[in-house]
């Protein structure tokens, strides 16, 4: 890119955020990479175990996959630290093309299978950081968008939306970044921003691997169908919206097609795949709707799937 795009990924010290911002560093964007963990990790795995990763591990993976990785420390229970990150990226890049509300918190009895009043109540903090902190993070994004006329907003969200998963806290704050996308969409459509709710599938995480040894017949078969999170990283790039705000900075001919390619069939095929899952509709998407080719193997990857190779008793897998 002449001009590369500028992303913001938050809670992006490990797993999904971490993939996610290293699928958009492949792709040669600037990501500003957000968490809690900047020197130190404090999270632990479903086992009590502490789990690596910090923000500065993270852009240092962006880099190395070809973009420009920022680690930006941000607790965003912290309206004010919230604030404080996109008067930076605004002062830094001027602009912002993508926004990725990942940051949850992670309850440790979060996939403990019991009744919701047998839990702690501090399960109900991922109504806070998860679903209020993506419309503030959104709120502050949308000034820099709508002046731009171009962006995308896209939140991580799960099947749990739709359907029971890991209790009514969890679900509620799936349902609640659903309709976040949906209503955002409404007051954006003037304005040229897109927004949407990614059913993430299965992922390889740091967190999930725990998972699969604490809860071996509970993650079985999730497991055997799991992705690499830099998947959906590279498929925000793919979206009708960030195309668009790519394009008119240089990543794409600006000459005009013509109507005999725009008629072909396997043109029409295409655009019609690309709607089922538009951004500009708001709906929550899988992302195996989207033909995308899978994203290589790289560092972060290949270490996941050591990992996971050797917690299973597997072989490597060379980067």
């Amino acid at each position: 890119m002449t001009n590369p795009a500028i992303a913001v990924v938050t809670g992006a010290s490990r797993g999904a955020g971490k993939g996610i911002a290293i699928g958009l560093g492949e792709k040669g964007m600037t990501v500003f990479v957000t968490g809690r963990s900047s020197d130190h990790s404090d999270a632990t795995g479903w086992d009590g175990a502490p789990l690596a990763g910090t923000i500065h591990e993270t852009a240092e993976a962006v880099t190395a996959a070809g973009g420009k990785g920022i680690a930006v420390a941000c607790d965003h229970a912290d309206d004010a630290q919230v604030a404080a990150l996109f008067e930076r990226v605004r002062r830094d890049s001027g602009r912002l093309d993508i926004l990725v509300n990942n940051a949850t918190y992670i309850h440790h009895q979060l996939i403990t299978q019991a009744p919701f009043w047998e839990k702690e109540l501090a399960a109900v903090e991922i109504l806070n950081v998860g679903l209020r902190s993506a419309y503030v993070a959104s709120w502050h994004a949308a000034a820099m968008m709508v002046e731009q006329k171009s962006g995308l907003i896209a939140f991580t969200s799960s099947f749990g939306a739709s359907c029971y998963m890991h209790g009514a806290a969890y679900g509620a704050q799936k349902a609640g970044v659903d309709k976040l996308a949906h209503d955002m969409a409404v007051d954006f459509r003037p304005h040229g921003v897109r927004t949407v709710s990614i059913w993430l599938g299965p992922q390889i995480t740091e967190r999930a691997l725990v998972a699969a040894e604490v809860h071996k017949e509970q993650y079985e078969g999730f497991m055997a169908m799991a992705e690499m999170p830099q998947f959906t990283g590279t498929s925000f790039t793919r979206l009708p919206a960030i195309r668009r705000a790519t394009s008119c900075r240089g990543t794409r001919s600006s000459a005009p097609r013509s109507r005999d390619a725009m008629a072909s069939p396997t043109a029409a095929r295409r655009r019609r795949r690309i709607a089922r899952c538009s951004a500009a509709r708001a709906s929550p998407i899988r992302l195996s709707c989207i033909e995308i080719p899978p994203s290589p193997l790289i560092g972060e990857a290949a270490r996941l799937a050591n990992l996971f190779a050797s917690r299973s008793g597997g072989g490597a897998v060379s980067a």
